[in-house]
């Protein structure tokens, strides 16, 4: 079963995806968002072409468990996409995601600049991962 997870910001939105087998989560790309309809229909058209079988959007939850304003914001969108997609979207908990990707990108070098781009293309594999890893 292929999968795309989200990692969903303001500014950008980070998508990964996974094999076939539904094994491993590979960094897809960093998606600069464009309005919420014209981000909707990307993820429709990009779903569609991928045929992908499930969405995993990371849930912003906060450090100490509880659910705060971003995790509406997410969920809202996840709800709009799924109106469009009509297949299933499970959260997966993003705490400390970005704050990994950010790490792991230091260890290999990557400027500040370069891991701007990349950072919530690699969060997205990180909750993706972390999601396969559960099954």
């Amino acid at each position: 079963m292929k999968v795309l997870a989200l990692d969903v910001g303001d500014v950008r939105i980070g998508l990964a995806t996974s094999d076939p087998l539904g094994i491993i989560a590979s960094g897809y790309e960093t998606y600069t968002r464009q309005g919420e309809n014209a981000d909707i229909q990307y993820l429709k058209d990009f779903i569609k072409k991928n045929a992908i079988e499930l969405v995993v959007i990371g849930l912003p939850i906060n450090m100490d468990g509880t659910f705060g304003e971003r995790v509406e914001i997410v969920k809202n969108f996840a709800n709009k996409l799924l109106e469009e997609v009509q297949i299933d979207i499970v959260f997966q908990d993003e705490r400390l995601t970005t704050v990994q990707a950010e790490k792991m990108l230091i260890r290999h070098g990557v400027k500040r600049k370069k891991r701007k781009k990349v950072i919530d293309k690699v969060a997205a594999t990180i909750i993706l991962q972390a999601y396969l890893d559960s099954k």
